[in-house]
């Protein structure tokens, strides 16, 4: 979508897929980047730093999900939960911070991808909810520092798609989930990703995408 508008796209990976063959043949740059450590966020930000001089948007949508199950170490999965979804965005919005700055008013972004666990929590996966929803606290503390400058929200998605491995009797289970009973597909995120990019007004704010979940 970016790249068809022209914009320059920088993409993360950190397994090697035929996908990213793809966008690079479409003209994105992406870096192969670990995000499981510290040392990997930061040296992805590095090669951030070398690469461009200012960033229009930063929009962080790594994620793991991880369950509490029996043989996995609960320190172990909360551990990685609070890595790829709290420690990640806490420090590339620092150490990429003054690529964002410095273009005029509200004339960048920060966007978290949290999830629809935030608002109701999850007795399945904890560490999960609990990573995401300091992700939605920090979507706040990041606008108050960042403004008027950066403008920082959140989306919450809830199921946007369905894997090609699904099964008709799970799709059935989970579309039932929400009152509009349907996935809507990658464009319902973009929708609001342009929306958030071209407002000059709104930060600190999550934005659900759950088809009226919350009130089934």
């Amino acid at each position: 979508h970016f790249i068809n508008q022209k914009q320059p796209v920088i993409v993360s990976y950190r397994t090697h897929y035929p996908a990213i063959d793809g966008l690079i043949k479409a003209g994105a740059q992406c870096i192969q980047a670990d995000f499981s450590t510290n040392d990997g966020v930061m040296a992805f930000a590095d090669e951030v730093l070398k690469s461009t001089h200012g960033l229009r948007a930063i929009l962080h949508n790594a994620s793991a999900w991880m369950a509490e199950k029996p043989g996995a170490p609960l320190t172990d999965v909360l551990a990685c939960m609070m890595q790829i979804h709290v420690n990640t965005p806490y420090l590339l919005n620092h150490a990429l911070e003054r690529l964002l700055r410095g273009h005029g008013h509200a004339a960048s972004d920060i966007i978290h991808f949290t999830d629809y666990v935030v608002e109701r929590g999850s007795d399945k996966h904890i560490a999960y909810a609990a990573s995401k929803a300091a992700l939605d606290n920090m979507t706040r503390s990041f606008a108050r520092k960042l403004a008027p400058e950066v403008k920082v929200n959140s989306i919450a998605p809830s199921l946007i798609l369905f894997n090609e491995h699904d099964d008709a009797e799970y799709r059935q289970q989970a579309l039932n989930k929400s009152l509009m009973k349907t996935a809507p597909g990658e464009k319902e995120v973009i929708d609001l990703v342009d929306y958030l990019l071209t407002s000059c007004f709104v930060t600190g704010r999550s934005f659900p995408l759950d088809g009226g979940r919350h009130l089934r």
